[in-house]
């Protein structure tokens, strides 16, 4: 789909399964199930998805379950997001109720935080957490 500044986007729809990587130069917005890799420019995941494989965009927001990596500049974990695998991040959002299992690095710092495992639950939280680039995880 083209709308008028010629800024394309393709959706997955929800009764869609995707064996195999998926490779787009557009953003993507998945409601289906991708059994693969997922590399794009922006990427809108909806509640009822599911991406079996590491996630590779400038910016994700993220609302289904994730069985792998993410790297993401700008990432968005939504309260229904269930996350299993490790994240590298420029700018990260976790609203209330996101879940994530897995280790967290900034992408500019030189070294991951010495957690082995961790699971983040913050639904009792009234804020989102938000990290950006001056913020540092110990």
């Amino acid at each position: 789909m083209r709308n008028s500044s010629s800024h394309t986007f393709s959706i997955i729809a929800s009764d869609v399964e995707i064996v195999g990587n998926l490779n787009a130069r557009v953003d993507l917005h998945i409601d289906g199930k991708i059994q693969g890799d997922v590399t794009c420019g922006n990427l809108v995941q909806g509640e009822s998805s599911l991406i079996a494989g590491k996630i590779v965009a400038e910016s994700a927001r993220l609302s289904g379950h994730v069985e792998g990596s993410i790297e993401a500049t700008d990432l968005v974990i939504e309260a229904k997001a269930r996350i299993t695998g490790d994240v590298v991040y420029t700018n990260l959002t976790i609203a209330p109720g996101g879940q994530i299992e897995g280790k967290f690095k900034h992408k500019s710092s030189g070294g991951a935080p010495s957690i082995s495992r961790t699971t983040v639950d913050i639904g009792k939280a009234a804020d989102p957490l938000i990290l950006g680039s001056a913020s540092k995880v110990a």
